[in-house]
This record gives C-alpha cells, structure tokens and sequence, in this order.
C-alpha cells in the first residue's frame, strides 16, 4: 500500500505543469563574505576546475572580472579589454569551460545595444583579456522602445549555454507585477540575431518573490531562477518550447538582494547577494533536497 501511495504522489507532481512549492529543512549557509570592493555582484561563474569563482558587477561598474578563491580572497582582477560594461548582469559557462558575459540589463525596457560577449579567460593569473565572440540581438515580440509600462518584460538578468544556444530568463519590471517572465532563445555564435520567444510563464509571488535576478544550469538539465527570496527549478523543457516546463518554488526563508547562482555540483548551489549597508555582500552555499 505505501509503494501505491508513494507512486501516486510522484505521479501526481510529475503530470502537474504549474508552479509546485516545496518547503526545505535545509538552510542557506554563508560561505564567505565578499572583498569591500566587491559591492554590487551581478553573476558568478566557476573555473573548470571549479577553484575559481569569477565575479561581475552591473552598469555604473568597470569592465572586470574579478576571480576569488573558494575561501573568498581575491586573487584576479581581469580587464576586458575591448568592450564596455553597459550593464553586464550574469556570467555563465559551456561545458568546455568558455565564459560569457550576458551586457542585457534594460531597466527601463528601452535598450537596442543587447548582447552576450564571450572572453578568452581560462588563469587567474590573466591581468586583461579580450572579447573574442560578440552576439547581439533584440528580442522577437518587442516592437516600442520603451512599450507600455503594463508590458516591461524586457530587462534581462538571467541566462545560461545549453547545446550551442543561450536561454535568456526575462526580469517582469511591469506596473502592475504579477510574476510573468519570458524565455528567450539564441544561438551561441558570433552575429546579430532575432532572439526567439520560446515560453511565457508566471512565477508565484511578489516582487522579492518572482523577480529573476540570475540563472545556472547543472548536468541534469534543471535550470534554477534565484529571486531575492527563493529558487525555482525549471525541469520538463524541450528546447524550443518551455510552456510546458515544470517549475519546483523553494523557499530560501531568507530575504536579500541576491543576484547571482552557480551550481557547484549538481545538488550544490553557489549564491551571491548585494551589499547594502551592513547586510549582504555574501556568498551562501545551498544543498538541495
């Protein structure tokens, strides 16, 4: 009887394409505090070998990465020489191991510079590098720069590299917020493409709650949405159609302006916030379930 229980819950939760929520006994753990210098972290990426945390920061910040040990000491700063932080808002890896930097912040829904830049830095003991691959690109079903303020679905914060292609994750800055965000698709090569709309789906909650500061990906093709408030694991995709994804909300019971994820392992979760006076400015590890 328990086995028919058991199985009919799994199934219950597996047919389900809407929004599950789970609650965690698990607690986010501060791993270190980040440099002073070190304020306004918008992505972190980790090196092969998974020794190095590559950092950015958003618009008002200069065009560096900054490496970290795994106990948080700085140990790079890498000037990217032939480009400008316009507002680079999340970094992100391919299996191989090359970076990318997602310049696609658009606060007010009115930008038409957006791109992705791939950089040649494999050391930390790099003092600069360049862009070696630039993808620029505007998003499908934008049309008005900036459109109504009802439909500001077009700020960007989030991304990942999966099979030769970027998966953007839009951030809703629409009056009248209701959770919804768009999946984006584009090729990972050099050009100016028409980035695809391939999902529009709806996150529970308020701003703190479903606002999409940052994306990873792990082996397991789940992809995780970090918020200020929580994660929310995207699993059940195809790669050109998300509305059918399965989204898993879990609670981090912990309120801040976090703006950055990786996956140290498959069930291991990287996160970094913000510092805002004598709060944040961490990186936190989190275990799932």
């Amino acid at each position: 009887m328990l086995r028919i229980i058991i199985l009919g819950v799994f199934l219950l939760w597996s047919c389900n394409p809407k929004s599950q929520n789970s609650s965690s006994s698990d607690v986010l753990k501060t791993e270190f505090s980040l440099p002073k210098k070190l304020k306004e972290v918008s992505g972190i990426a980790l090196s092969p070998d998974k020794k190095i945390i590559w950092a950015i920061e958003d618009a008002g910040n200069k065009n560096m990465v900054y490496g970290l040990d795994r106990g948080g000491k700085q140990v790079a700063d890498v000037l990217v020489e032939n480009t400008e932080n316009n507002d680079w808002e999340d970094i992100t890896s391919d299996k191989n191991g090359n970076l990318y930097i997602g310049d696609f912040g658009n606060n007010d829904n009115d930008r038409q510079n957006l791109s992705i830049i791939k950089i040649d830095l494999k050391s930390e003991n790099q003092k600069s590098t360049k862009v070696i691959q630039k993808t620029t690109f505007h998003y499908e079903s934008q049309t008005d720069f900036p459109p109504k303020k009802s439909n500001w679905l077009y700020d960007c914060e989030a991304f990942v590299e999966k099979d030769g292609y970027f998966y953007l994750f839009t951030k809703n800055r629409s009056k009248g917020f209701d959770g919804t965000f768009l999946v984006f698709k584009i090729p990972n090569k050099a050009g100016d493409f028409e980035a695809k709309l391939i999902g529009r789906l709806k996150l529970e909650g308020t701003y703190d709650d479903a606002a999409i500061t940052s994306a990873a990906i792990n082996s397991k093709n789940q992809i995780v949405l970090l918020t200020h408030k929580n994660i929310h694991i995207v699993s059940g995709f195809g790669n050109d159609n998300f509305n059918s994804a399965k989204i898993l909300k879990i609670s981090l019971n912990h309120n801040s302006q976090k703006e950055a994820v990786v996956f140290l392992d498959d069930k291991t979760l990287l996160i970094a916030d913000e510092r805002s006076k004598k709060e944040g400015g961490n990186v936190y590890k989190y275990s799932l379930q």
